[in-house]
């Protein structure tokens, strides 16, 4: 097999290069000269996460499709920490990427079942306040593209990026309590009332019928036989309050050069 290199990762100072290459190895080089230091052994398939530590410039991650996850240090050639990200009943986990926290203490991996791993120091209590299963109920809805071929979603007509924040459900799109909604950016002030979407039933492509958030159905709400959906009500509403707002920004914004040699603003 040819070798090849997956991934290139500098240390905190610059002082050591370190490759993953495709047959399993890590390799520590001196950035200066070329000359390689150490052969990292432990990887059982390709590494495509290498991650440098905020600022201990000795300590260097890596994480691969195998599950593994090691913190070596790069100077000595030597493994600090090893974790195998074994999934019960599914065999492992493949590692799809890691980021230390900014003060080093913490770091987070995503695998390749959905799952967030956050290794650290001190307690976990704080993390276990939150629920095991957190999906935006808006994910995976389908898009559409209108005349001018922008996107939209399907059901509000209206770009995604522009739509107001989606509710926090379960992987089954049951809405969680009231007190995780808050969690979302811009929900945080939100009315009691506004954090509670309506439920209904959807069937699936092969016919099941599910219970899920009103807001992930895509049928024409003015069709005859459907109520309005409140969900939908909601969000235009807040649509309707966000153009309003922007409106009268733009009319209380004072007017640029009339002679046109102003500076281009940016887009």
């Amino acid at each position: 097999m040819k070798p090849k290199v997956t991934m290139i990762a500098w240390n905190q100072n610059d002082n050591y290069v370190v490759t993953a290459v495709n047959n399993h190895l890590l390799k520590v080089w001196n950035s200066s000269t070329g000359q390689l230091l150490h052969d990292l052994v432990g990887h059982a398939d390709e590494v495509f996460v290498l991650e440098t530590h905020p600022f201990d410039c000795r300590i260097m991650l890596s994480a691969g499709h195998d599950g593994n996850i090691f913190i070596w240090d790069i100077t000595k050639g030597t493994k600090t920490k090893h974790y195998f990200n074994m999934i019960e009943g599914q065999g492992h986990g493949a590692v799809f990427d890691c980021k230390f926290s900014p003060d080093g203490q913490h770091f987070a991996c995503t695998d390749s079942h959905g799952h967030l791993l956050i290794f650290g120091f001190g307690c976990s209590r704080p993390y276990e306040k939150i629920p095991d299963q957190m999906f935006f109920h808006t994910d995976y809805r389908p898009l559409i593209r209108d005349s001018n071929n922008y996107v939209l979603d399907e059901q509000t007509q209206q770009a995604p990026h522009l739509m107001p924040p989606p509710f926090l459900v379960d992987v089954d799109g049951n809405p969680h309590p009231t007190k995780y909604q808050r969690l979302v950016p811009g929900r945080e002030n939100c009315a009691d009332e506004h954090l509670i979407p309506q439920l209904g039933y959807v069937a699936t492509s092969d016919g099941e019928v599910v219970e899920q958030v009103i807001g992930q159905q895509t049928v024409d709400q003015d069709e005859p036989g459907l109520e309005p959906s409140i969900l939908d009500g909601m969000i235009r509403q807040l649509q309707l309050e966000q153009d309003q707002r922007t409106a009268a920004d733009q009319e209380s914004a004072p007017s640029g050069p009339q002679n046109g040699e102003g500076t281009p603003r940016r887009g």
